[in-house]
């Protein structure tokens, strides 16, 4: 069983496994840890991940990054149409309610939702932990950020049963880094009271959080968190794209901002200036080509960057002071700042954060690019079967209140209306049990309440559940009602359960006196005993069942068109390199083996196979028909390569087969004690069978230095080494032979008993004492 945890990131991604000697983050195809977040569609497939990043300069407008900041929201969200549409070149439409993308794929339009893109994506991060492991991918842990709300986290996990991954756990990042930092420490304090109090801060591509996380002996309890949701490296990409647009509009007259291939070229060098930036005072900006066939150049210095970063480093501190606040600790009770995420490397970032902490030193000693995905992949292990994790507990926290409203009952005037069930800070997983007194079946309406600082746009409605079977009790008194609900381990609210109640009274029995005037007595008493189950008929934000297979069915059709797309493109590679590699060998290693003929048919039959590759049929044509092309050529090359090869490994072969010869004639010749036992028709056995071999050999390797290179040999490598085969099994079966034990006579009895002597020998009957050795066990 595979044990997977997935750092789902906004530019990127990365996948941890779990070991026996350990937590790995493991490299994709081309060895980078790190996996594009993108899709690309083409005319003839779809490119995931590390070839999506590879065509997205050529292909930009059919290339969707920014996944996990679209999933679960809509076309019309504020937050969408005023900052995510300005980091996507792709056509943003509205999917079935939700925001999705428009995009040329197999030459015609086609659209997907962002749930849909997410499980392309998941589907390529299963398959590359698979590759690695040598097994299939099934149970993952997915990191996401903790500001996620109900809707969202129900889009990943439909993105994740789509892609075929069963999510054992949907983690908060900052949950994933408390973990990675606290399950590996020895050294935290034995009681709650004394914990160690840290604070994470997280500051990536695209958002920014805190956590105040309070340490103590095989625990962690997550005492507040805070969350800047756009604010991350790219914010300072594009301040600097708007900078270098500005300054080109001048310098070159060219307007960047209105060409969308321009501003993706300037990012990409804006990227680089920043990074370039984080370890050096001043770095230059070259960008070719950038429109109009100009190519631009700038530099720039650290304090310029900061100076133009001022607004976005004021930010800084708001979340650090709100989860501060939230966590009711003081800043002198903080034990700890560590820093994880790439952004935290800009030394402004670092000094605005080490000034807030009063100057203290902060700490990095988590691997910033892979805390997540290693804290991720802990979670996944302590939850998996297969592995003994040690124990630590995790106490998770709700980023949002969360509240449950109904109608009021009939005749019960003073019954409110509504109950914040789960308010901010609500541990997770948690479950509350609501009473009701009701006369019938009614509804519950779950939702975000009204101060909850949900994203921009996104619904505060959560679910709905309709109570089915409730009947008023014959007394005529209302009938009561509870009805389980709970926020699982992925943060998402379910009702579990709904039953109805009763009072009833019955005899108790008890004891009262003592001694001998103690006696049994028996007193009526109330109790609430459960009555009936209640049929709960519920209604969430996620998909439903049919959409969802509908979008797994499509997801395995687009999947194995890749792989045909794929497997056809290494036939048509595997047939162009064989056509170079043929024709280069025939005038080279090869020269020798060929017949004047075979050369000519070769080389005739290997520019007949280049002119069809090159031509309108062969560039775009099937996997069979590249097969076929490729073994017509291979039937008339591999006989040669198979001349060449025998001429190579004849002689290896033939001092194999005559090592085995010279060692077990000598064995059979031999005089030594320990083959006395072998009868002399055995040995003679051995000894014909060696001279027979040698002298089959001898004879075929002197017919084949007659024969010329270019025809087929006499004598090939796999029939020396069968009869090499021949000679060891059976020539060791009778030189192995174990030696007879001796026979030892048994003296005859005698009537007269021997004296007894004194011996160091233990006497029949006698139990000689075990000897025990002491010894330290640690």
């Amino acid at each position: 069983m595979a044990v997977v945890g997935i750092d789902l990131g906004n530019l990127a991604s990365k996948i941890g496994v779990a070991r026996r000697r350990g937590i790995d983050v493991i490299a994709n195809e081309v060895s980078n840890l790190a996996t594009p977040s993108l899709v690309s569609f083409t005319p003839r497939q779809r490119l995931i991940g590390e070839s999506a990043k590879t065509a997205e300069t050529s292909n930009f407008k059919n290339t969707i990054g920014s996944l996990k900041r679209l999933i679960g929201r809509t076309l019309n969200d504020p937050e969408i149409q005023e900052i995510e549409k300005k980091y996507i070149n792709a056509e943003l439409v509205d999917v079935n309610g939700t925001v999705g993308i428009r995009v040329k794929y197999l030459g015609e339009t086609s659209e997907f939702s962002a749930t849909q893109l997410v499980a392309m994506y998941l589907a390529k991060l299963r398959d590359t932990a698979a590759a690695e492991l040598n097994q299939n991918v099934s149970d993952v842990v997915i990191a996401i950020p903790g500001w996620f709300t109900d809707v969202q986290r129900r889009a990943l996990l439909d993105a994740a049963q789509i892609a075929g991954l069963n999510a054992l756990r949907l983690i908060n990042d900052h949950t994933a880094v408390a973990l990675g930092y606290g399950i590996t420490k020895s050294d935290l304090p034995e009681t709650p009271e004394n914990a160690r109090n840290v604070i994470f801060v997280d500051i990536g591509h695209s958002d920014y959080s805190v956590a105040v996380v309070a340490f103590s002996k095989g625990q962690l309890v997550t005492k507040a968190s805070a969350y800047d949701r756009h604010f991350g490296g790219r914010n300072f990409d594009y301040a600097l794209v708007e900078h270098f647009a500005h300054e080109f509009k001048t310098k070159y007259k060219i307007d960047v901002m209105n060409n969308p291939k321009a501003i993706f070229r300037l990012t990409t060098g804006c990227e680089r200036l920043k990074k370039v930036l984080s370890a050096n005072a001043e770095a230059p900006l070259n960008v070719e080509s950038i429109m109009n066939d100009v190519d631009a150049a700038s530099s720039l210095k650290r304090e310029q960057f900061e100076e133009m970063m001022s607004s976005l480093l004021d930010r800084i501190t708001v979340p650090l002071d709100a989860a501060l606040k939230d966590s009711g600790l003081t800043i002198d009770q903080i034990d700890s700042v560590e820093l994880v995420g790439g952004c935290t490397r800009m030394p402004s970032v670092k000094e605005r954060i080490q000034k807030w902490y009063g100057g203290k030193t902060l700490s990095f000693t988590l691997n910033q690019d892979e805390a997540i995905c290693r804290g991720a992949t802990f979670a996944c292990a302590s939850l998996s079967p297969v592995f003994r994790v040690r124990e630590f507990n995790i106490y998770d926290m709700t980023a949002y209140p969360v509240r449950v409203t109904w109608s009021q009952e009939a005749g019960n005037p003073d019954e409110d209306t509504e109950l914040v069930v789960f308010p901010k800070g609500n541990a997770i997983p948690s479950t509350k049990i609501l009473t009701f007194h009701r006369a019938g079946p009614f509804d519950l309406e779950a939702s975000y309440t009204e101060d909850a600082n949900i994203p921009k746009g996104i619904n505060s409605w959560i679910g709905k559940v309709a109570i089915k079977g409730v009947q008023k009790p014959a007394s005529g008194d209302f009938a009561t009602v509870k009805v389980k609900a709970r926020m699982n381990l992925h943060g998402i609210l379910n009702f579990e359960e709904a039953y109805t109640v009763e009072e009833v009274e019955e005899d108790e029995t008890y004891t009262v006196g003592e001694g001998e005037e103690k006696k049994e007595e028996t007193r009526k008493v109330k109790k609430i005993r459960r009555k009936d189950s209640l049929k709960l008929v519920t209604g969430f934000t996620g998909l439903t069942e049919e959409t969802r297979n509908t979008y797994q069915e499509k997801e395995g059709t687009m999947f194995a068109d890749d792989k045909l797309v794929m497997e056809t493109e290494d036939r048509k590679n595997a047939l162009e390199e064989y056509v170079y590699d043929i024709r280069s060998k025939l005038d080279g290693r090869y020269a020798p083996f060929v017949q004047a003929s075979e050369k000519e048919a070769i080389l005739s039959a290997t520019q007949a196979a280049e002119d069809w590759l090159y031509s309108e049929e062969g560039e775009d044509a099937t996997k069979s028909a590249y097969v076929s092309k490729l073994d017509e050529l291979k039937k008339l090359g591999d006989p040669v390569a198979f001349r060449w090869r025998e001429s190579e490994d004849r002689a290896r072969a033939a001092s194999a087969l005559r090592e085995v010869i010279d060692n077990f004639m000598s064995l059979a010749q031999s005089e030594d004690e320990k083959y006395s036992h072998i009868e002399q028709a055995d040995r003679t056995k051995v000894i014909e069978l060696c001279a027979t071999n040698k002298q089959w050999l001898d004879d075929n390797l002197y017919r084949q230095m007659e024969k010329a290179k270019n025809v087929n040999p006499v004598i090939t490598t796999a029939e020396i080494y069968k009869r090499r085969d021949d000679v060891q099994f059976t020539s060791a079966a009778i030189m192995n032979k174990p030696k007879p034990k001796p026979k030892t006579e048994v003296p005859p009895p005698t009537t007269e008993a021997p004296k007894q002597e004194k011996t160091d020998v233990e006497m029949e009957g006698e139990e000689q004492e075990p000897k025990i050795t002491e010894m330290d066990v640690d």
